[in-house]
């Protein structure tokens, strides 16, 4: 997927015109700014939302499409992926960036249903544009916190994969807690995984791949589909992001991780 960090490049707002009246949501029909507001306790987040520029296509892809093919994360409602996938398999992407590799994946795929969450509001709409230009009918955006998706809104068992590419590495030792991949996370994920559904994660910081190879090897109810073990090659379906190339070119490593639920 695109890196999760990486931010949409500084253009020009969505408009110039009238100013936003003081607490009137920037896309009335869009994303909400914290869709589950204060009907969970507040954790500590694996996750860091940054504010850039909406371009004018992104914000009329929001003010268009949202209301069709994006939902938020408010943890009041249990969804039905077969009736909004029309009974595909469905696979959980968290952070996506700017989109590019999900809608690619999409595209190589349509016989498997994409849910991507991201709080990154740039990067939502720049995918539902992408979706309606490829005319991609497998594609949902989620905004918010997928942490609150997993345990509130999707039945057990109701996941055929999940994708977590390149998450916030949080480098310093004080924010290691912040790191998805962590006991806990896969606790619930586990809950809502089939049985033969793969957890992929790829990351370009080692000391986290190291401590996700640890956490998932540690764990009965998931089995490393690599041969021998360890880390995986890049599968061909995991696009080779922008981000990504310009890491390898700066001499990154990259590792994927693909553990089938048991």
């Amino acid at each position: 997927m695109s890196d999760s960090r990486e931010s949409a490049p500084e253009t020009a707002p969505e408009t110039a015109a009238q100013p936003r009246p003081k607490g009137e949501p920037r896309f009335p029909e869009g994303p909400a700014p914290d869709p589950a507001g204060s009907h969970f306790e507040r954790r500590i987040r694996s996750f860091q939302p940054r504010r850039s520029r909406v371009t004018p296509g992104q914000g009329e892809a929001l003010r268009r499409l949202w209301g069709t093919w994006g939902l938020d994360i408010d943890g009041q409602r249990t969804l039905d992926l077969d009736e909004m996938f029309g009974g595909l398999p469905v696979v959980l992407e968290i952070g996506f960036g700017m989109g590019e590799a999900t809608a690619q994946m999409a595209a190589d795929d349509p016989s498997t249903g994409i849910l991507a969450v991201d709080v990154h509001t740039p990067g939502q709409g720049n995918l539902l544009a992408l979706a309606e230009k490829a005319g991609l009918e497998n594609v949902r955006v989620a905004n918010g916190d997928a942490i609150i998706l997993l345990r509130e809104m999707l039945e057990p068992a109701a996941l055929d994969g999940v994708r977590v590419y390149f998450p916030d590495p949080w480098p310093k030792k004080r924010h290691h807690k912040r790191r998805l991949i962590q006991p806990e996370f896969l606790n619930l994920v586990a809950t809502r995984m089939k049985p033969g559904a793969v957890l992929h994660c790829a990351t370009d910081w080692e000391p986290y791949a190291e401590q996700m190879l640890e956490v998932l090897d540690a764990r009965p109810d998931f089995a490393n589909t690599a041969p021998g073990g360890g880390f995986a090659p890049r599968p061909a379906f995991r696009p080779l992001t922008r981000f990504e190339g310009q890491g390898l070119d700066k001499g990154h490593v990259v590792h994927d991780l693909l553990f089938r639920r048991v």
